[in-house]
């Protein structure tokens, strides 16, 4: 009976971790295709477009590491709960934005929500399910995360149209504390493994003022400011390292990726194929509205391609990863993700749809093979008091990756537009620096792959 009662409580778990990896990532995909809209409404120019995505993925890149740590010392389904919360109460106030300030700080704040999802999510489903079961269920997972970024284009290119882009934020407003509520009254139990450390405060604002620096400093390069934070963030996490290493209980256990190789070189990996991968679908959806005139519906009618492909390939690849070896699977698929890039390069004015099409198609192949057994790789590397920290890092990975992504796009279209709207004047220079910006995306990948080889094999015994 004990045995049939945890096994039920997994299930919730991973039922409501699932959930809430399809309501951010909806958000996200949908939001990059009302960015044209948002703009014309408040006057913002692509690079303050932009920074509607890029304040959410700042924020939640600077929390993760501490959120983490807090989960693991205080319980990760509480954290868990109250970044849902969060979440929903952040959504309600951006459907009433009166301005971009007011929406990209909304946006922000939905990042800290987010962060505490995002850094408990992946541990909790790790805590309750036995290794030989982790493959498939974190595959379950990612390919939620995926139905979230399927469903995106599809009912938020209608959504926008229909009813403006204000009511994307509808759903999770909504949605989020239903599942709050549920949580509380069928997970009866709480994971915290390190409870009664103490928490580095200091190595925390070290880590978030650093962070902040340096990838704000980054997104607004070639500016000279812009070099100066970015060198600076660079120099406050050399001292955030240094600090971990003399710390009783650190914030963030530095000495993981210098003695553990699997884990350093699957963290390495995940942080450059999110660092190729996540601004495709910002430059793809300007392209696709400004360049070849499609509504937001019909540019999300066509996005839905890769994400469709992900979700179909990610839970297959999960499950494999628990037979067999995840370095090899993730390899395989950051090879596809550099040959889906390489195909973008040369896009331009008379490309067809079809084409961008097939591309999608490469593109999420690749990318639903790599995800999954990385993922696996990772969680199985780490003793499962470590589970928050691996969790966060996994996420902070992420985030950051997606930061430097947007950080290279928004750097071309800077180079090349300046502060200026875009429109028919400029097309040739937007189409040149979304081939600059593919070009610079594949030579990552070729680093992402020796990479995901150079981990050595992974062990499934942890």
């Amino acid at each position: 009976m004990h045995s049939q009662n945890r096994r039920r409580e997994a299930i919730i778990v991973l039922i409501l971790v699932m959930f809430t990896s399809f309501i951010t990532p909806f958000i996200g995909s949908a939001i990059n295709l009302a960015l044209p809209k948002i703009g014309h409404e408040f006057n913002l120019n692509a690079v303050t477009m932009s920074w509607v995505t890029m304040s959410f993925l700042l924020s939640s890149a600077i929390f993760l590491v501490p959120i983490g740590k807090l989960a693991d010392i205080y319980g990760r389904k509480r954290l868990f709960l109250l970044g849902n919360l969060i979440l929903s109460m952040a959504s309600l106030g951006a459907v009433f934005s009166p301005n971009g300030f007011v929406l990209i700080a909304l946006r922000a704040i939905q990042g800290v929500g987010s962060a505490m999802m995002f850094a408990t999510g992946i541990a909790l489903i790790t805590s309750v399910f036995p290794p030989n079961e982790r493959g498939r269920a974190i595959g379950l997972n990612v390919t939620a995360v995926y139905v979230g970024l399927s469903a995106a284009p599809v009912i938020g290119g209608f959504l926008i149209d229909a009813l403006g882009w204000r009511s994307l934020f509808y759903i999770p407003a909504l949605l989020g504390i239903p599942a709050v509520v549920a949580a509380i009254f069928t997970i009866k139990g709480e994971w915290a493994e390190a409870k009664g450390e103490k928490f580095d405060l200091l190595g925390s604002v070290v880590f978030m003022i650093s962070m902040s620096a340096l990838m704000y400093g980054f997104s607004k390069l070639p500016t000279p400011f812009a070099f100066i934070l970015t060198i600076a963030g660079g120099l406050g996490l050399y001292i955030f390292v240094r600090i971990q290493m003399k710390a009783e209980f650190p914030v963030f256990n530095v000495s993981l990726f210098k003695t553990n190789r699997l884990f350093a070189f699957s963290n390495l990996a995940a942080l450059i194929n999110y660092a190729t991968t996540f601004a495709i679908t910002f430059m793809l959806s300007l392209y696709l509205q400004y360049i070849k005139g499609l509504s937001p519906r019909d540019a999300g009618m066509l996005l839905v391609i890769q994400p469709l492909v992900m979700a179909a390939i990610a839970s297959w690849s999960g499950r494999m990863s628990d037979k067999k070896d995840p370095r090899i699977l993730a390899s395989a698929g950051m090879a596809v993700i550099a040959l889906g890039l390489a195909m973008l390069v040369p896009i331009g004015m008379n490309t067809s749809v079809s084409y961008i099409g097939v591309v999608l198609v490469i593109l999420g192949f690749g990318f639903g093979l790599f995800s999954s057994p990385n993922t696996n790789a990772i969680m199985g590397s780490v003793e499962k008091r470590y589970a928050g920290l691996a969790s966060g890092t996994v996420a902070t990975m992420r985030l950051v990756g997606q930061m430097l992504s947007m950080g290279i796009a928004t750097m071309m279209i800077h180079i090349f537009i300046g502060t200026s709207t875009i429109n028919p004047s400029n097309y040739k220079q937007f189409i040149l620096s979304s081939a600059i910006t593919f070009s610079v995306f594949v030579a990552l990948s070729a680093l992402g792959i020796w990479a995901s080889l150079a981990r050595g094999k992974t062990s499934q015994e942890v």
